[in-house]
Formats: C-alpha cells, structure tokens, sequence
C-alpha cells in the first residue's frame, strides 16, 4: 500500500487512461476539423496529417498494452480452460470484420484517390451503423476475458468510452453535412447490431457482404495469429 492506493494499482493505469485520453482527443479533433482543414490545404494532404497523427499515437498505445497487459490485479484465470482459447480468437475475428469496413476504401485512406465523407446504408451498415464501436467491444471484451487483470479491464472501458463518444461524435457530423439526408439513414439504420433489420426498418443483404475486402480481413487476422507470439517478442524489447 501506497500513500493510501493498493500496491496492485500501478501506475500503467493511469498512463494508459491518459495515453487512451490523448488519441481520442487527437483523434476525433482532427476529425471534427476534417472540412476546415480539407478547405485549407486540400483532401489528400489532410490525409496524410491524420495518418501522421493517428498511426505512430496508436502504436505507442499498442506497445504499451502489450508491454503492461498482466499489470495490476488477476481478477479471474481462464487460460487453462479447454475451448476459451478459441472463443476468445473467433470473438476477435468477427471484432475485425466489425472493425475495418473502411478497408473497402484502401485508395481513398492511402490518399491515392481523393478522400471523401459517404454516407452508406449498404452492406455492414444495414446490420449496424457503427461497426467500428461493435468490432471494438467485441475485441474488449474477448481480449479483457483472456487476460482478466485490472489493466486490462481499465483499458477496455477507456476504448469503449472513447468509442461510445465516436458514436455521437460521428452522427453529429454526419447530420451537420447531409441534414436530412443523414437523418432518413439513421431512421433505416442502428447503432445495436441487427435491431434496424429485427424492427423492419432494415433488410439484410448477404450479397453486399460477399466484397474481396473481407478475404484482406481474414488474411490480415491469420497472419495475425501466426505472427502473435513474434510480435509479443518484439514489443517487449521496447523499455517501457
């Protein structure tokens, strides 16, 4: 016990919260200035600013999630379990085919083609329309289960508040630039996956699922398993 604070309480806790705290508002500032910015120094390099922005912050995060992941308290062991192991891989795939739709767009996010704002109602989207949110939670609480240590569970919810955030954010901007047009979407759309198409509101198209995009995801997730424990080996030689 320190200074009142329980000795498990490291402060990896703290510093991932604040590290968490300064991507969202990186983040999600860059985006709420996407039109201003766009205006002033054109579509393709603003781009490239958020990249230049985003990807080294999100890698930093990354490491040090890795590096401190078993910090704190061991609040359940579930790793011995037989069949945990691949619960908690096919929570992590379908978390991925959640997470990266935007990958339909890899020119437009590479700023070769001119990135542009859509708004679509077709193929995740009619089942949820938020995927990045769903795919983070499922990841959350898949990853959290596998770990289960207070470092963990604190990260969890700091992505799932800043996600949650991205949700609003999101729909606030979207209205802002297309008015009526966002908010008809949003009446044939929602944000709890499959609930739209359980009310009528939305029908389920598995043909717009069928996209080469899907086959990038589940390459990207089996060189992921395969590459995990070399990964883990690498992170860990970075000091901190």
């Amino acid at each position: 016990m320190l200074m009142g604070l329980p000795t498990w309480l490291t402060p990896s806790h703290g510093i991932i919260l604040a590290l968490l705290l300064g991507f969202a508002v990186a983040h999600s500032g860059l985006a709420a200035l996407r039109s201003w910015g766009e205006s002033k120094i054109g579509a393709r390099l603003y781009r490239v600013l958020f990249a230049l922005v985003s990807i080294p912050f999100a890698t930093i995060l990354i490491i040090y999630f890795f590096n401190h992941r078993y910090d704190g308290l061991m609040l359940w062991q579930v790793q011995g379990i037989p069949g945990v192991k691949g619960v908690v891989w096919g929570l992590s795939l379908v978390s991925f085919l959640f997470l990266y739709p935007a990958t339909f767009n890899l020119l437009e996010i590479a700023a070769i083609a001119k990135p542009q704002v859509h708004l679509y109602e077709t193929g995740i989207l009619r089942i949820c329309r938020h995927p990045q949110m769903v795919g983070q939670v499922i990841w959350c609480i898949a990853h959290t289960l596998w770990l289960g240590t207070t470092f963990t569970l604190v990260t969890s919810l700091g992505l799932i508040a800043h996600h949650i955030f991205a949700v609003w954010h999101g729909d606030h901007r979207l209205q802002k630039r297309y008015g009526d047009a966002f908010l008809k979407v949003k009446e044939r759309t929602s944000i709890i996956p499959f609930l739209a198409i359980l009310e009528g509101r939305q029908t389920l198209e598995l043909q717009e699922l069928l996209r080469p995009a899907y086959v990038g995801v589940l390459g990207f997730v089996a060189l992921f398993w395969w590459g995990h424990p070399w990964l883990m080996q690498v992170t860990a030689k970075v000091p901190w």
